[in-house]
């Protein structure tokens, strides 16, 4: 299962980690994580949709964006260009036939592959929940603070946000992306049947949601 894939870095190219299920099969998924907290609560479901692909005999791809999960590149060397270059790097790399891009990897999935994008969001509503809560931890800790003054500071030297150091380039490209689908089929939470994973407090899974998103995914490749 786990696999590595060469990587552009600012140091050149470094060994990046992938959960891969692999046999070579003609369908071949490449999955483009969501962004912050979001990857972290829904990495375990995404597991699990790949063991469901495989069991559909679909092979899948699970890379680690730089500088996130057991990447040893730096997070604030990294913006949505780089991670765009990266998971172009990666659909090369394994060879992939299809994508599917969750929640904000609809900023950085390489667009010229079939397949479907799960509740993509914009850019700037990722950055606005990163910023109220950062401001909501300095009003417990008896600071005021408010978004619109961090978010000028991170477009100008970058920002701390929710444990993560945000490049300058990385905000300003938060604040104006869209998600970039061009022809993949948007996959909205209601058609899974269950509540989003991505906005429980802690990690999570979910075996009827990873099954059901399996399962469309089999079923349409095959259409």
């Amino acid at each position: 299962m786990p696999a590595s894939w060469p990587c552009p870095g600012p140091a050149g190219i470094a060994d990046e980690h992938a959960v891969v299920f692999d046999r070579a099969r003609a369908v071949r998924l490449l999955i483009v994580p969501p962004l912050f907290e979001e990857m972290n609560r829904s990495r375990r479901m995404l597991i699990e949709t790949q063991r469901c692909l495989d069991a559909l005999e679909l092979d899948s791809m699970l890379p680690d964006l730089p500088g996130c999960n057991e990447s040893l590149q730096s997070f604030s060397a990294q913006s949505l260009g780089s991670w765009r270059a990266a998971m172009e790097t990666a659909a090369r790399h394994f060879a992939a036939t299809h994508v599917l891009a969750v929640r904000g990897g609809a900023l950085v999935f390489p667009t010229r592959l079939p397949g479907w994008v799960l509740e993509p969001v914009k850019g700037a509503s990722i950055l606005r929940q990163l910023l109220r809560a950062r401001v909501l931890s300095a009003k417990e800790s008896g600071r005021e603070e408010n978004s619109a003054d961090l978010l000028e500071e991170g477009r100008n030297i970058g920002l701390e946000l929710a444990g993560y150091r945000l490049s300058a380039a990385l905000v300003a490209g938060l604040d104006s992306a869209v998600p970039e689908d061009e022809g993949q089929r948007v996959i909205r939470q209601a058609e899974l049947g269950v509540s989003a994973l991505w906005l429980r407090s802690e990690p999570g899974e979910d075996p009827a949601q990873s099954a059901a998103l399996a399962q469309i995914i089999a079923s349409e490749a095959a259409a």
